[in-house]
């Protein structure tokens, strides 16, 4: 398949002018200028021309919930639901993410199973749908954050196990719930830490043993400063929460951006919601935090927590125009989505970019993403491993 078009993005901020991209199988094989790569492939190669459009790489979702519906009361349908019954409607949430550009999803926690049974799935082409880096169950404390997934664990021995039980069942990251959260109703604040020091550091060395990095739930910022301590790789949410507001501890910072762990605020798609929800002057506080570790050279990736209520699975660019509103360039924010959230998720060398020998994971769209993040919304079609997909109109979601 030859992909011709206007503008291919080649590179952070970089443009190729009347561009064209080769695609063999689930790879991509050649990059160059259309009059070049047109003139080198047979008449039996299919050919797709966008001369107004723009191509960019497969947007990564680096943290989602498959298993939750993204209404009112996500636990509650989950608890409802049967596995067949969340599976069969976790496969239109996986196609609504396909149909709005993402490529690659992060699962960050589900039950019994379901996101790896899904990827096997999407994989032998049986079902459309990006792929899904799953961190199976999560590990939480008994009645902690989350809890109803099923993942409790108390001590050492128990946070041992459950890494080594879901990476032999195919998780590519490993999800702890440093502190509680507010989608678990009597569950622990989200500020207040849920495991000890030595618990986490029991978690990160199982799991980096054989190769796969961890993802930490923590708002707190006692929780935060554990994480980072137990040598996590990514840290979700982030907001240095204290139970009287809010303490960006500004050495645990300089150690997040030493070692290289990303943070990924998980935005909402409705983040311009928050000053009614927290008030002014709170949400300006949480605003204020994210760009601070912004500028400050923190690893910041995209994400939204689809899933969660009232966040579907189509809002990746609308969440992508909160990094806008605090002022980071769009080359910046494309490579939060693309390149730099790969490379978090252990996919730099496979995906994220637009050069030969990449999986073919690509987006097409109208419009000049660099110059209007909007135009990522006007999708022309998608390209997973190699498979071309048409969007079309889902109701998985509100």
């Amino acid at each position: 398949m030859l992909i011709t078009a206007g503008r291919v993005l080649v590179s952070s901020g970089k443009y190729l002018d009347d561009g064209a991209i080769l695609v063999e199988g689930d790879s991509i094989t050649a990059v160059g200028p259309r009059a070049q790569l047109a003139g080198r492939v047979g008449t039996d190669v299919e050919r797709l021309a966008f001369p107004t459009g723009t191509i960019v790489p497969g947007l990564i979702d680096a943290h989602v919930h498959l298993a939750f519906d993204g209404g009112a009361d996500p636990v509650a349908v989950l608890q409802a639901s049967s596995d067949e019954t969340l599976l069969s409607d976790m496969r239109l949430r996986a196609e609504q993410l396909l149909g709005s550009g993402v490529t690659t999803v992060r699962d960050l926690g589900d039950r019994d199973g379901l996101a790896l049974r899904l990827d096997e799935e999407i994989a032998r082409g049986g079902r459309p749908g990006p792929r899904i880096v799953s961190a199976g169950t999560p590990a939480t404390p008994p009645g902690g954050h989350c809890h109803f997934l099923g993942g409790e664990v108390s001590g050492v021995a128990e946070v041992r196990d459950l890494v080594r039980y879901n990476i032999s069942a195919g998780a590519g990251v490993i999800k702890a719930m440093v502190t509680g959260g507010g989608l678990t109703k009597d569950g622990p604040k989200s500020w207040q830490s849920q495991f000890t020091l030595e618990e986490l550091q029991a978690l990160v060395d199982e799991a980096h043993q054989t190769g796969v990095p961890v993802a930490a739930h923590a708002h707190g910022t006692d929780g935060i400063v554990a994480a980072v301590a137990a040598g996590v790789d990514t840290i979700e949410h982030c907001t240095w929460m204290t139970n009287d507001g809010f303490d960006l501890r500004q050495d645990v910072l300089k150690q997040i951006i030493d070692r290289g762990i990303a943070v990924c605020p998980a935005v909402s798609p409705h983040w311009q919601m928050l000053p009614r929800i927290f008030g002014e002057e709170r949400a300006a506080a949480m605003f204020d935090l994210v760009r601070q570790m912004a500028e400050a050279g923190a690893k910041l990736i995209a994400g939204t927590d689809a899933g969660v209520q009232r966040t579907g699975f189509d809002g990746l660019v609308p969440a992508l125009s909160f990094y806008a509103h605090l002022g980071l360039p769009n080359s910046k924010i494309l490579d939060m989505a693309t390149a730099d959230a790969a490379g978090a998720l252990g996919l730099g060398d496979t995906t994220g970019r637009i050069a030969p020998g990449f999986r073919a994971d690509l987006l097409v769209v109208d419009g000049d993403p660099l110059e209007d993040l909007t135009a990522l919304q006007a999708v022309r079609t998608v390209v997973a491993a190699g498979q071309r997909h048409e969007p079309r109109e889902t109701t998985a979601q509100p």
